[in-house]
């Protein structure tokens, strides 16, 4: 029985939610800063929607992608992609997997429903909520299977990044603000980034498998530039985001990440895709570079403003 809660533990990558808890957090902070009370219910119900709806992307994308995934364990695997291998290596089912892929898909629908008419959040929390689930549900899941359309980058910067601070926000508010938009737009970048880089080790799996997502579609090396004009957008709207009064503070703590990023982007088009462990390495700074906006947004908000 032990063995089997670890199983599932693994399956549900827990230290992967941190992309989606840090950015609902950072909403609620714009929405403290800005004067409004704290709801603590409404934030702590809307986080574990937030949380149904990554674990029913997780679970989705273990049952649905097992072709390409035991292509890149087949390698040596990858902490950053290729899923966690519990279904790859038969310590849960496909079938299994898809249960519980439904099943929390439902909980977060139902659970949306609840905060919006039990708790009165307002009219739009349903169809926020129902962009987010219906996306990270249907990522690896037939007949929609964003990640192999070419949308599926696309969608995760959209769903890790404007979409939860502004979910959070308008959990709290009723409403939006511009803070929203110049604070959500470089995580959105930074996320995007993750997922790209992230297709990398899997772009042998993913090709044999017919996954079109950006890797697969510009090959390694185009998408490298992709990889390097991202990075620079996030950090120029992050400078820019000085001017709707976020902390200076941010862009001057944010810079050294993105000069990780150049570092990344240079590493890229020297090759070292190619070295398995060199390309670990960059995916963990890669994850680190999303995170560490999150947190010094967070961080400079309770501080400085």
């Amino acid at each position: 029985m032990e063995r089997r809660w670890r199983d599932w533990l693994k399956l549900s990558r827990p230290h992967f939610h941190s992309v989606g808890v840090l950015p609902f957090t950072l909403g609620l902070t714009i929405s403290w800063r800005l004067g409004n009370p704290i709801n603590w219910p409404v934030f702590l119900l809307g986080l574990l929607v937030v949380i149904f709806i990554m674990l029913a992307a997780y679970y989705g994308g273990e049952a649905y992608d097992v072709r390409e995934d035991s292509t890149t364990w087949s390698e040596g695997g990858n902490p950053f992609s290729g899923g966690s291998g519990m279904v790859v290596k038969g310590r849960i089912t496909p079938g299994q997997a898809k249960r519980a892929s439904l099943t929390v898909f439902l909980s977060a629908i139902l659970l949306g429903i609840f905060i919006q008419f039990g708790l009165k959040t307002g009219p739009w929390t349903l169809p926020l909520g129902l962009i987010g689930t219906l996306a990270g549900y249907y990522y690896s899941t037939p007949p929609l299977r964003w990640v192999k359309r070419g949308v599926g980058e696309l969608l995760i910067g959209f769903c890790y990044g404007w979409l939860p601070v502004a979910t959070a926000f308008y959990l709290q508010t009723g409403s939006f603000h511009p803070l929203v938009y110049w604070l959500s737009i470089p995580i959105g970048c930074t996320i995007f980034n993750v997922i790209l880089l992230n297709e990398f080790p899997d772009y042998q799996g993913d090709s044999q498998a017919g996954k079109r997502n950006l890797v697969v579609r510009l090959g390694q090396d185009s998408a490298s530039h992709i990889y390097g004009i991202i990075t620079l957008l996030a950090w120029i709207i992050l400078v820019t985001s000085i001017l709707a009064g976020i902390p200076v503070h941010l862009p001057i703590m944010a810079t050294p990440l993105y000069l990780v990023g150049g570092k990344i982007y240079f590493e890229l088009r020297k090759g070292s895709y190619r070295d398995k462990y060199i390309l670990r390495k960059l995916c963990g700074l890669n994850l680190l570079i999303n995170l560490g906006t999150t947190a010094l947004m967070i961080l400079c908000l309770i501080l400085w403003m």
